[in-house]
């Protein structure tokens, strides 16, 4: 089964990943993966407002 999308979560690991690259002491390996993490929670933010909107719409 798969795990409920928090968002509000995914919004404080998006805010921890910006401190993180902008940390001059991260290293690129390290940044290439905070990208790559930031990437899918963006992508999980962008699909649960979608659907957020659409069940409003329904209303």
């Amino acid at each position: 089964m798969m795990e409920k999308f928090d968002y509000a979560e995914a919004l404080k690991e998006l805010e921890n990943i910006v401190v993180k690259v902008e940390d001059p002491s991260t290293g690129i390996d390290d940044i290439d993966r905070l990208i790559r993490r930031s990437d899918e929670l963006v992508a999980g933010c962008r699909e649960y407002l979608r659907t957020a909107r659409e069940k409003l719409e329904a209303l």
